[in-house]
């Protein structure tokens, strides 16, 4: 276990707390993406990946189990499936589905087709569509998608090996982009194509002989829009670094808002009309546009960080990458009274640390990506700090978020 360090700068209220390991060997473990429900609604099961080997980018062959810690049975490892759909940074879309007591949700490959795989985990009840998701809508019926094959090629560590982008010939396909699924009916339909986007950016250098794609598509907390992020790389793919408009819409997908035109890393939603994102350091922007005001300057890291907030809007939880020395930090900030919480700061092996400290490194690199537990009094991280690789841990802030400031 790794003691939680308390900076001078920051309160000691979390000393003695612990930065638990919740899996182990000899198989690797994490969840990836920040932004999914990775808790169970009573906060006893823990949902996870499992892997045996790192250090490379994973193959159409290489296969994942899927399942999840029990907590309250000493963390015990528990299967639920297996994946031939999956990425570094963001596994295979792994989450419980909201509305719908004890079922999760992933993407898995059959043959060269990505399908979505839906279990209750207590009944067996078992159901597969013929489309891989990407995020859930709040109600569990519906979710976002996109390119997965094309992601992969465009963003390594993000999108998935084993089937082939029948557009990579074209800049800026008219058939795919985001796209709508049916979690009841199966069915399908495009909201919002790549061909429409790009023509959005205009004449500006570079855009023209640019490769575009999407990521990150993400729901307000009713539903009622969705956040997503347009990207390009310039030379046909081979440029780098790729560039990015951040834009919202409505769930349908029309009355898309362009909110930050130049840059956006992750974001996330603090209410239905405010998103808290990393636009050269993090702004509180609502969804038509208007920046309203920065948060956390010169105190939350501008280098990186997947950001969300706690219940009761608060507090937020971040982390940033690696530094020149491997550390990656963990901490809260009370944003009503400015206040930092370092709640850890670990050390990354080497291999994992990325090309620079404020690179992407390379797709195989381990962030800390914290989620938090429905009721905001735990988080779970993914690390490699203590020489075990990767594995998930549970970080209890309870006491921390409970006290008066």
């Amino acid at each position: 276990m790794t003691r939680i360090i308390n900076h001078a700068k920051t309160d000691t209220a979390l000393s003695g707390q612990v930065v638990r390991a919740i899996t182990q060997g000899p198989g690797f473990h994490w969840f990836g993406y920040y932004d999914k429900l990775q808790f169970s609604e009573d906060g006893r099961y823990v949902l996870g990946m499992e892997v045996n080997f790192e250090n490379r980018q994973p193959e159409g062959d290489d296969e994942i189990r899927v399942g999840m810690v029990d907590l309250g049975q000493g963390d015990k490892w528990v299967e639920l499936g297996r994946s031939r759909a999956w990425a570094w940074q963001n596994g295979c879309m792994l989450q419980w589905r909201p509305g719908y007591p004890g079922q999760i949700v992933w993407n898995d490959r059959i043959g060269d087709e990505f399908v979505c795989n839906i279990l209750d985990v207590f009944d067996g009840y078992s159901q597969s569509w013929p489309f891989a998701i990407f995020c859930l809508r709040p109600g569990g019926k519906e979710a976002l998608t996109l390119d997965f094959a094309r992601l992969n090629d465009l963003r390594p560590g993000y999108g998935y090996a084993g089937a082939v982008d029948i557009n990579a010939d074209e800049l800026a396909p008219d058939e795919t982009g985001i796209i709508h699924l049916d979690l009841e009916s199966g069915q399908s339909r495009l909201l919002i194509s790549l061909a429409d986007l790009a023509e959005a950016v205009g004449d500006r250098p570079g855009v023209k002989d640019a490769k575009h794609y999407v990521n990150c598509p993400l729901f307000n907390p009713s539903g009622t829009r969705f956040a997503f992020l347009h990207r390009w790389r310039e030379d046909g793919g081979r440029g780098w670094p790729f560039r990015t408009r951040f834009l919202c819409a409505d769930a349908d997908g029309g009355n898309i808002t362009v909110l930050a035109d130049k840059g956006c890393g992750h974001f996330n939603w603090r209410d239905d009309h405010h998103i808290i994102a990393q636009v050269g350091g993090f702004w509180l922007l609502n969804d038509e546009g208007r920046w309203v005001k920065r948060i956390g300057e010169g105190v939350m890291s501008d280098s990186g960080g997947h950001v969300s907030c706690l219940p009761g809007g608060e507090w937020i939880v971040s982390d940033t990458y690696a530094d020149e020395n491997r550390l990656q930090s963990l901490y809260l900030f009370h944003e009503p009274s400015g206040r930092l919480v370092d709640l850890a700061e670990l050390v990354t092996p080497e291999i994992y640390a990325g090309q620079t400290a404020k690179a992407i490194g390379q797709p195989w690199r381990c962030d800390l990506h914290p989620r938090i537990s429905n009721d905001g009094r735990k988080l779970c991280i993914d690390s490699v700090h203590d020489g075990r690789g990767r594995q998930m841990y549970l970080v209890d802030i309870g006491e921390m978020v409970e006290m008066k400031v």
